[in-house]
């Protein structure tokens, strides 16, 4: 008997574990040290949770055993309306938020209840991929919108005002952004926010790098400057607080839900099909955004994060055929690679050239949905050492690569 994947996967793609990743697993059986920098994942390279989070949960461990109510623990909701008011976002309650065992669980569920096939949803590219994804699997259409490099990768609100058709429904936002560092300004998310008003169309703002924002750029949450529109806003601790593991996301509903009685709805039953988020993760939110001493001091010059970012940024840009704009915020930079120079013609192929020369796993552009063969990204959470012997092995690398040579 064969059995094939559902037609539904026919455009699903997370290459973030692809392939390329697959290809990794398999040179780590074979007995060959990967270094892996395709998946931002903190605690891996020895950054720590906060003291004060570890004290959260060992002091709550006795109520993380029974699951919570579907939409999460109250006192952690508490927490978050707080947190969003203290972030300019109005009228919020505990009422608003669900958690969820990251935001990607999420993220899911919000495109889960929101579209019908055949319904718009305007992404950006380069995208979390997750998005595009979950809108495909939710019988939707994703419609890429540009992320201009030449403007530091701010959105081209001509090309979203283009895109806009009468089946469009919402506009994503993911600022600060991944993988471009990007933290859009004031005057774009009011510009983004006019469009939505025109067409009437919901905003989700995907915010979860809000707390690792560097060189005093301020990070503006689309919901704190639209209280008349209805918008879906996405957080969590993992990458704040390196707590990946924990699972602890969340989603507010900000704004006039007035017209959302209905998708509101949708989301309390998905909520509550899941039974709740993982309650371990809840019981730490509290204590976590009470405290974000630890991501504050290393996002400052002199800090682990904000000096390994100068280190890795220097360093790409220093090698010949390479230029990036320098991120303004979260985990990662996305180098663009001069495809003449090196003859690249599939930057999937790049990344595993790379992967299988060298032993550092990359990720490429394609994987965000960025058409073009010349970008990837880079996560700069290795330590000072392993970022210098990674930038070592790339310029090594490429001193002699022609992809083209080598198709030959």
């Amino acid at each position: 008997m064969l059995i094939n994947k559902s037609k539904k996967l026919k455009n699903v793609r997370y290459d973030i574990r692809g392939p390329v990743s697959d290809e990794a697993d398999k040179l780590e059986r074979e007995g060959v040290r990967i270094i892996r920098l395709n998946t931002g994942n903190p605690a891996a390279f020895g950054f720590g949770p906060p003291i004060t989070v570890l004290g959260s949960l060992a002091k709550y461990a006795d109520i993380s055993v029974p699951y919570s109510m579907s939409k999460g623990l109250y006192k952690a909701r508490e927490a978050i309306a707080r947190y969003c008011i203290s972030q300019g976002i109005m009228n919020v309650t505990p009422d608003d938020v669900y958690t969820g065992n990251g935001v990607s669980e999420l993220i899911q569920i919000s495109m889960q209840a929101f579209l019908n096939r055949g319904d718009e949803i305007l992404i950006p590219t380069p995208d979390y991929p997750l998005w595009t994804a979950a809108s495909i699997l939710a019988g939707g259409k994703a419609v890429h919108y540009i992320c201009d490099e030449q403007s530091d990768w701010q959105p081209d609100i001509n090309d979203i005002k283009r895109k806009i058709t009468p089946r469009t429904r919402a506009i994503v936002i993911i600022s600060p952004n991944n993988p471009t560092g990007a933290v859009y300004s004031k005057d774009l998310l009011n510009n983004i926010i006019e469009l939505a008003r025109e067409h009437e169309l919901a905003l989700f703002s995907d915010e979860i790098y809000d707390r690792l924002v560097m060189d005093d750029v301020k990070h503006i949450s689309v919901a704190s400057l639209a209280p008349d529109l209805f918008t879906v806003v996405f957080n969590g601790l993992s990458k704040s607080h390196h707590i990946c593991g924990y699972r602890a996301g969340w989603m507010t509903l900000c704004g006039n839900k007035s017209g959302a009685k209905g998708y509101i709805e949708g989301i309390n039953t998905l909520a509550s099909l899941r039974l709740c988020s993982n309650v371990t993760g809840q019981s730490v939110i509290g204590a976590a955004l009470d405290d974000n001493s630890s991501a504050q001091l290393n996002i400052k010059p002199g800090g682990r994060l904000y000096e390994q970012r100068e280190f890795a940024f220097k360093e790409l840009t220093d090698i010949p055929g390479i230029t990036a704009v320098k991120p303004k915020a979260g985990l990662y930079i996305f180098p663009k690679l001069d495809t003449k120079m090196y003859g690249i013609i599939n930057d999937e192929n790049f990344v595993l050239d790379f992967l299988r020369e060298k032993h550092v796993l990359l990720t490429h552009g394609g994987s965000y949905n960025w058409k073009k063969p010349d970008h990837f990204r880079f996560v700069y959470l290795p330590c000072m050492d392993e970022l210098a012997e990674v930038m070592s092995r790339l310029r090594d690398f490429l001193e002699n690569y022609n992809q083209k040579c080598r198709v030959k």
